[in-house]
């Protein structure tokens, strides 16, 4: 069974078109142990919600992890997991994170309780609804 995750990254530093325009890439520079460990969890194949942080603040995008197990080229002493990801498709509008806190469906999703947090785990249940969220008009 397909794992369920959000991964996170500034859209001036690295965003969803850059995803798009590179086709691959390798998710380096996490640097908190929780995210790591959720990368080093993650499979081939499992899904991504890519969320553009600080600036827009919104879930953009759907990507796939493409390569797991890798360790953090970045790191020199290797011990920060990593994963190779791809671009699947653009959503259909974006989810804001204020309708994502509106949700009562994802009261408990970690997008907010742990709110630093770069790579979090997503429930198929908060999947399903944020899909849904993104099919919907603004609002309703």
């Amino acid at each position: 069974m397909a794992g369920y995750w959000l991964i996170k990254s500034e859209p001036h530093k690295y965003s969803w078109d850059d995803l798009v325009a590179d086709g691959e890439t390798i998710w380096d520079g996490v640097r908190n142990h929780r995210a790591s460990n959720n990368m080093r969890a993650m499979t081939k194949g499992d899904q991504l919600f890519y969320y553009h942080s600080v600036k827009g603040k919104e879930i953009v995008g759907i990507a796939t992890v493409s390569e797991a197990g890798l360790t953090d080229p970045t790191d020199p002493e290797g011990k920060w997991a990593t994963v190779k990801v791809k671009p699947v498709e653009k959503l259909s509008r974006p989810v804001s994170l204020k309708e994502i806190k509106a949700s009562e469906a994802l009261g408990g999703i970690e997008l907010v309780r742990l709110s630093r947090l770069s790579v979090a785990e997503i429930t198929p249940d908060e999947w399903t609804e944020i899909l849904a969220i993104s099919k919907r008009a603004p609002g309703t």
